[in-house]
């Protein structure tokens, strides 16, 4: 069973008229978008996790964002070994290995919490990231491709529609789950401590962890067996299946589509985990809610987003998908000013509304820079998922700002990436690829695009 997709760009409104969804492909279809909805649940579980150990643990706002910087940072790691295994075996053993690795991960959190110390717990993240890594440079790709290549931005921005559930259940279990409700004051803590029973209380938040990673864990390795019982199709523009050629790194240097990309996903990552893993923070310097409260506004978050996918997906049919990102972009660029300049209520209702115009942003970048790069699509799909390791380096920066000055101030870190990200998608048209083209052509002339850009 193959696949053929064609290379070129997707002009606006080109694909009126053209399927969405692979034909008689639905099941499989299916059980990968499952994929889009664990990967999000994981994600958005850390934004819970740095609330949760910053008080476990007595962290800084610093200290505490390197949850993140240990999940994303397995992102980097693992993209191009990830290509690099899919190349050689397909898009099936890199889905099927990634869940390994990413239910393996989870269920270290036992052991971490054990022991009772942040390192196990950020060797577990990392795990995780590992296995993340691997279904996004898997799934993302083969979902642009499963499918007619005109209407690749669409296809993906479906799939991806299918995240936001995944990260709303997430950071629902774990305000249920992990977050206990209970927040001492510095009178309390002293009082404790005096009593020797201190100690014991910062173990029992830790321990809350477990019972939800080692449930989580234990679903994906089942879900890893399921679909390793399907058959999957051969991707014919990747020669998948035959002697053909299968891309090389090298290659990649010829597509400057694939690079922009790159960097706007470096932006957009950087951007994204800053508003959410921070919002907390946000809304107990500015608000007078605890923290239950408080995760109940990144679940709006991840409604907003939710919403943006399914109400932006159809209008992709009007307005150019990289023209919509550029429109996007400087919606988040003033809602993150109002964060900055209006700390309170409406600086956290300004980081919620950023939710819905972060919506198309993933999976639109991720979908143009794989335009035009037939056989060398699975290495070029490695290289825009280790750009998340953007994910770990801006909310260090970002916790760094907010401890030496403020944490609204510390939003001037997503606004910056935000204006990178507008400022690729409308200069994406001038980048990309002419439709039509044969691989070596469209690296041609996109090239001298970039050059003219």
């Amino acid at each position: 069973m193959q696949v053929s997709t064609a290379s070129g760009s997707d002009p606006a409104g080109s694909s009126k008229g053209v399927p969405v969804f692979p034909a008689g492909q639905m099941a499989l279809f299916v059980l990968v978008t499952v994929l889009f909805f664990l990967w999000g649940m994981s994600n958005n579980l850390t934004d819970i996790l740095v609330q949760q150990f910053r008080k476990s643990f007595e962290l800084s706002r610093l200290n505490a964002q390197l949850v993140s910087t240990a999940n994303f940072t397995g992102y980097f790691c693992m993209a191009i070994p990830a290509a690099l295994v899919m190349r050689k075996w397909g898009y099936k053993v890199g889905m099927i290995s990634g869940l390994c690795l990413f239910g393996a991960g989870m269920v270290l959190f036992w052991p971490a919490a054990v022991s009772g110390k942040y390192v196990p717990f950020l060797v577990a993240l990392f795990a995780v990231g590992c296995g993340a890594s691997i279904l996004e440079t898997a799934a993302n790709p083969f979902m642009a491709q499963f499918g007619p290549a005109p209407t690749s931005e669409r296809r993906l921005n479906f799939a991806q529609a299918f995240n936001p559930p995944g990260t709303i259940l997430g950071v629902f279990v774990g305000k249920m789950f992990i977050f206990s409700g209970v927040e001492l004051t510095a009178v309390q803590i002293a009082s404790m401590k005096s009593a020797g029973t201190y100690q014991a209380y910062l173990h029992s938040e830790i321990m809350r962890v477990v019972p939800t990673y080692i449930a989580l864990g234990s679903a994906v390795l089942l879900f890893a067996f399921v679909l390793s019982r399907m058959p999957f199709p051969k991707i014919t523009s990747e020669h998948e299946g035959d002697t053909g050629g299968h891309g090389s790194f090298a290659a990649l240097l010829h597509y400057p589509q694939l690079w922009f990309a790159v960097a706007a996903n470096v932006l957009n990552v950087g951007a994204q985990i800053c508003v959410w893993s921070n919002l907390i923070f946000y809304m107990k310097a500015y608000t007078p809610v605890g923290e239950k409260t408080a995760a109940n506004y990144i679940i709006y978050s991840l409604v907003a987003m939710l919403v943006g996918r399914f109400v932006s997906n159809p209008v992709m049919k009007y307005v150019s998908p990289s023209r919509l990102l550029g429109i996007y972009g400087v919606a988040n660029v003033l809602l993150m000013a109002v964060a900055v300049t209006r700390p309170g209520w409406g600086g956290a209702y300004a980081i919620v509304a950023s939710s819905f115009f972060l919506s198309i942003m993933f999976p639109t970048i991720f979908a143009l820079g794989l335009k035009g790069l037939g056989e060398n699509t699975k290495l070029g799909g490695s290289m825009l998922v280790m750009a998340i390791v953007g994910g770990a380096v801006f909310p260090i920066l970002l916790g760094k700002i907010a401890d030496s000055h403020t944490m609204a101030m510390g939003y001037l870190v997503p606004l910056v990436c935000f204006a990178g990200v507008a400022l690729y998608g409308f200069a994406a048209p001038w980048i990309l690829p002419k439709p039509g083209m044969t691989d070596p052509e469209a690296g041609a002339i996109a090239a001298e695009y970039g050059q003219g850009f």
